[in-house]
């Protein structure tokens, strides 16, 4: 069973690792879009593994939405050191200030679709060609939609019904002056298969995906880390949970999940028996039925 998982892994690093040179060989200006989350770690390090002994070759961007965890930024930081990376950081709260974007009021507020003009922005400013990102197929079915080269048009936005096909491993990455591309290296990945892979490798992974003692509240089924931007209801009491996250995002959306597991073997285990997506628990996605492919089409990630 071992040697047949690690077979299968060794293919998927193959084709990850096929895209990712790909993507440097067919664009001039690529950058690897970097929320501190384990998707975006592994292509990370995939991307080491495609160009070794070299350095690689393009930034990584993080899209800073002043509501992260502060485990997330730490590690980011850390772990930018540690792959010797040239990191950007752009703002939320600098396009709030500009009046690019007006931020939400209510308690269900949340800054994940401003992170849209935050990102479009970089894009225009920095004129990056590629995006290559840390989407899977299996994570939202707005995320199935996807090629592994995905067009996108001179406003940003994504067409699901006109992109191009993509035939025997040949990716079509020209484009008209103002367009780019979001190019995704583990679209053929699971969650299961981004776990095995972690400890196969043995890659280092933020403190907030493992169990540990937290104060949250629990709403509309969800549970939130209790921190100072999120506004709560009088019934919303926080208390002290053992809990751990399956995604990592902007602390108003990221819901946790009550769990024990403190070692990637627990949480391979943990994976294999739950029958609810890992995105099960962004707030952000509850807000319509097509919240993930309506914000895609304006130019999320």
């Amino acid at each position: 069973m071992q040697s047949y998982n690690l077979t299968h892994l060794k293919e998927l690093e193959s084709e990850s690792i096929f895209i990712i040179r790909e993507v440097a060989a067919q664009f001039e200006n690529p950058v690897l879009l970097f929320s501190g989350g384990k998707d975006s770690i592994c292509c990370l390090h995939l991307a080491q593994k495609a160009f070794f002994p070299a350095k690689i070759p393009f930034p990584i961007m993080h899209i800073d939405t002043g509501h992260n965890f502060p485990e997330t930024i730490k590690f980011r930081d850390e772990i930018v050191k540690d792959y010797q990376v040239r990191l950007i950081v752009r703002f939320v709260q600098e396009s709030i200030d500009k009046g690019r974007v007006a931020e939400e009021k209510g308690f269900d507020a949340s800054r994940i679709r401003l992170q849209t003009t935050t990102l479009l922005d970089a894009i225009e400013e920095l004129q990056f060609d590629a995006c290559i990102g840390g989407a899977r197929r299996d994570e939202e079915k707005a995320r199935a939609k996807e090629r592994f080269f995905s067009h996108r048009d001179d406003f940003g936005q994504w067409d699901p019904k006109n992109q191009r096909p993509e035939l025997w491993n040949l990716f079509n990455g020209r484009k008209r002056m103002g367009e780019h591309f979001r190019t995704f290296p583990i679209s053929n990945w699971t969650e299961m298969d981004v776990w095995q892979y972690i400890l196969c490798e043995n890659i280092e992974m933020p403190s907030l995906y493992f169990s540990h003692k937290r104060k949250c509240i629990k709403r509309s089924g969800m549970i939130l880390a209790d921190f100072e931007h999120l506004p709560k209801r009088e019934i919303e009491i926080p208390e002290e949970m053992t809990v751990r996250f399956r995604t990592i995002g902007d602390m108003t959306s990221t819901g946790a999940v009550e769990s024990v597991a403190n070692s990637m073997e627990d949480i391979i285990k943990e994976v294999a028996a739950t029958r609810t997506t890992e995105r099960g628990g962004r707030a952000d996605d509850k807000r319509s039925e097509t919240s993930m492919e309506d914000r895609k089409k304006e130019g999320y990630f």
